[in-house]
């Protein structure tokens, strides 16, 4: 949490006012809960679930009213499905990660869509968690996200990419805004 905190200071340190982070700006920094893909195939969004769920915690246990699963939704089938959901992320990410023992959920991260249009890297913003994630939509497949050099993270909101496509194009840099729960957001204020 200290760390999702001092991100969000860092990249709103013009609009912070002493009581309050300027709600205003949000959307300049995030995709709050709602993503569409860079081919405009399908949109990534928070559902909230209908039931609460208990967690265990660090200190104890706790409550979690209107939890939200990431969804997907495809422009040319009008469906929409779960994609990462509290049925079995926290399992999965219990499994795949040796130094935590406590749930995670979808909601706790950061969700940054790369270029592929198929690979969501998830950032932990919440807990101490310490691991980015790797989800395939395709293949539905969660996994460690190990290769740091393809991604440089920086410190801000938001995550670049930069590099050479081929040897007749120019260095060029993306920046990729994270799609994030609006629970998250109210986690930290």
């Amino acid at each position: 949490m200290k760390k999702l905190l001092f991100f969000i200071l860092f990249s709103f340190y013009s609009t912070i006012s002493f009581a309050e982070l300027n709600e205003i700006n949000y959307d300049k920094y995030f995709y709050i809960g709602k993503m569409k893909s860079y081919h405009d195939e399908f949109t990534l969004y928070f559902k909230t679930r209908e039931k609460a769920i208990l967690a265990k915690g660090q200190n104890s246990n706790y409550i979690t009213d209107y939890p939200q699963d990431l969804y997907i939704y495809d422009h040319s089938t009008k469906k929409d499905y779960p994609l990462i959901s509290y049925d079995w992320f926290p399992k999965k990410a219990k499994i795949i990660s040796k130094n935590y023992n406590y749930p995670v959920f979808p909601e706790d991260f950061a969700y940054y869509l790369l270029n592929d249009n198929n690979t969501l890297i998830l950032v932990s913003a919440v807990k101490d968690y310490n691991q980015n994630l790797k989800y395939d939509i395709k293949n539905k497949e969660l996994t460690i996200y190990k290769n740091r050099g393809k991604l440089n993270f920086i410190i801000s909101t938001y995550a670049k990419s930069c590099g050479y496509k081929s040897l007749n194009n120019n260095f060029e840099c993306k920046l990729y805004k994270p799609l994030i729960s609006i629970n998250l957001l109210n986690s930290i204020e």
